[in-house]
């Protein structure tokens, strides 16, 4: 297969060059742009052509926001990935909201990085587990229905449990045994939420929350 291209942005070289080196140990991976300024990046990636762009993030200042909207805009076909060793729910949902792709928070593992380049190369979105828990959490708490949203009217009591215990980080060993139910049980009613909410995956799930405001920030 063609290497993934992928550019980094991090204002601290010595944390650009481990990302780099992590990525070198991947050998589907080429960096074709380094950058530690905003002005160096955004001359630059009209020039290169590039796949994905890993942008660590250390703080969501109004400026590193509208890079990210700008780069979003102007080139729709770059995948931003935001590192971050928060997992702030404000700076989580305001960096997907101004157009990150992908989201590794501090718990995300060295395999989890390439295997979320290969996911946003791939046309989806990834978020670390963490990052999965706190928006699907935060959706299942700020839920509100009107008649342009999904109609959680049709998930019985027991999904409802389901779907509050999968929010707040619970696995599905964990689900039967609060419930006194088996994990298969578990899985098949987790088919029936998704299906029911016509949604294919937790991500879809998150996604629909933040583009109907659900989620608020």
């Amino acid at each position: 297969m063609d290497k993934i291209l992928i550019g980094i942005y991090d204002e601290h070289i010595l944390l650009q060059e481990g990302i780099e080196k992590l990525l070198n140990e991947t050998k589907d991976f080429e960096v074709v742009l380094k950058a530690n300024s905003k002005d160096y990046l955004l001359e630059y990636l009209p020039k290169v052509l590039m796949h994905v762009l890993i942008i660590n993030i250390h703080s969501l200042k109004p400026s590193m926001q509208n890079l990210l909207i700008q780069i979003n805009s102007q080139f729709p076909k770059i995948k931003v990935l935001a590192l971050s060793a928060y997992d702030d729910e404000e700076i989580v949902l305001r960096t997907i909201k101004a157009g990150a792709k992908g989201f590794l928070a501090k718990d995300t593992e060295r395999n989890q990085l390439a295997e979320a380049v290969f996911t946003l190369r791939n046309g989806h979105d990834y978020y670390s587990n963490s990052i999965t828990h706190i928006l699907l959490n935060k959706y299942i708490n700020k839920l509100k229905i009107n008649s342009d949203s999904i109609d959680m009217s049709s998930l019985s009591i027991r999904e409802v449990e389901i779907l509050k215990l999968w929010g707040n980080s619970y696995g599905n060993k964990e689900i039967a045994d609060r419930l006194f139910i088996s994990i298969r049980t578990v899985e098949s009613h987790k088919n029936h939420i998704m299906q029911k909410l016509n949604l294919k995956t937790t991500i879809d799930l998150i996604k629909f929350a933040i583009k109907n405001n659900i989620i608020e920030i």
